[in-house]
């Protein structure tokens, strides 16, 4: 039976009624760990407060915002992930910060166990737990939604009700929403319908792009090897930067998207996330590469990205085949230092503008005028090679044909 455990805390209704659970359940004590990666004021006002009402013994609060951008978003951003070609992994990337700060607690603390509020059906209990499993394979992990007799928001509130432990949660049936500092997802209600288009009160960080400006503002990201170092000439740290961008991105309604995933745990989940800060992002990384990265590492990078996001989703942070394909696109990022323009009107961003002192681009040979390195006769030598197999497989059919006539 454990004696102390640490809970990854939000306040919200599941945690709330968990830390009396494992009270009642184990008669152990509990701490409570509450990560703030940006998910806002009113949902961390009165927190330490809240956990203690509910049974901790203590709480504790770290803010995380800059280690998660910059430990973790920018480096995921660096491999050009791009899950299932939309979702820019706002909750997956903040789990592994989260599960670790858990185990950093526990191992202060003094704890022998490790608790998350997460469901059995999402693919949260697999990022934390197999976070633990890295970072602190002695320690029991607890998940109350696979142990206990609730099963429903209902439940939840009858049950805090009844240990009259005061809880803001309503039996109404409302969105699922985790919000940090790079996005925030919308899931359950109405979206729970892939029919229904998402209801106008869905949105909570951008506004409608129908409802956006009718002009149009151009922003200047400054990177240096493929990190986001400044915005319109200003040095931020950051997760200043991204503050920022999702303000101004918000403002034209850029970065919403409206997906059917599949979950890791096998089933599909309807889901509208808004990440505006970070479309801005992704546009000028992406405009920088295609200034500044040869055709063959292009390609190889966008294959890359494709298996990073599947790790960074599936909760693999903390393995030796991610460390190893960061290490990878950050040496591929060395070369892209330089500026972009990103235009935003109505619900998008595009790249405008890019430079870069290690650009490959070339006028003087992209030019359809005169030039003095690219003779057009030496195409018909390099064409007739290229074409080679198929100039094979063609006289061998013709051959063939030959033969049987």
């Amino acid at each position: 039976m454990p004696r102390k455990v640490v809970l990854a805390y939000s306040g919200g209704l599941d945690t709330s009624a968990i830390v009396p659970w494992l009270v009642d359940t184990y008669g152990c004590e509990v701490v409570a760990a509450v990560a703030d990666v940006g998910q806002g004021d009113e949902e961390l006002e009165g927190v330490e407060e809240k956990a203690k009402a509910s049974g901790a013994s203590e709480c504790y609060v770290l803010d995380l915002k800059r280690p998660f951008i910059e430990e973790f978003v920018f480096p995921t951003l660096l491999s050009g992930v791009v899950y299932e070609g939309r979702y820019l992994l706002g909750t997956s990337m903040a789990r592994p910060i989260i599960a670790r700060a858990q185990v950093e607690i526990a191992r202060k603390t003094g704890a022998d166990a490790l608790a998350h509020g997460c469901t059995g059906k999402g693919n949260d209990q697999v990022r934390f737990e197999s976070t633990f499993a890295a970072l602190a394979p002695d320690l029991e992990v607890i998940a109350p939604w696979r142990e206990w007799g609730s099963r429903s928001r209902e439940d939840l509130i009858a049950y805090l009700e009844e240990r009259k432990i005061p809880c803001s949660a309503t039996r109404e049936k409302i969105y699922s929403r985790d919000r940090n500092l790079w996005h925030i997802s919308h899931e359950g209600g109405d979206l729970e319908d892939p029919w229904k288009a998402p209801p106008d009160d869905c949105w909570m960080m951008s506004v409608s792009p129908q409802q956006a400006p009718d002009s149009h503002e151009d922003v200047q990201l400054t990177f240096e090897r493929g990190i986001p170092v400044a915005v319109n000439g200003e040095a931020l740290a950051g997760d200043e930067l991204v503050a920022q961008l999702n303000e101004v991105g918000g403002r034209y309604g850029v970065g919403r998207i409206d997906i059917v995933e599949n979950r890791l745990v096998g089933m599909k989940s309807r889901g509208c996330y808004e990440t505006p800060g970070g479309a801005i992002i992704v546009e000028a990384l992406d405009a920088l590469r295609e200034l500044c990265l040869d055709r063959a590492t292009r390609h190889y990078h966008q294959e890359m990205g494709i298996r990073f996001a599947e790790l960074v989703y599936n909760g693999q942070w903390f393995t030796p085949l991610r460390e190893a394909m960061s290490a990878s696109a950050a040496s591929i990022a060395e070369a892209l230092t330089g500026d972009v323009v990103v235009r935003l009107y109505k619900g998008h961003a595009t790249a405008i503008q890019r430079r870069s002192p290690n650009s490959l681009y070339a006028e003087e040979f992209a030019t359809f005028g005169r030039d003095e390195v690219y003779d057009q006769k030496h195409a018909e030598g390099f064409i007739r090679l290229f074409s080679l197999p198929s100039r094979i497989s063609a006289l061998k059919q013709s051959a063939k044909l030959e033969k049987g006539g």
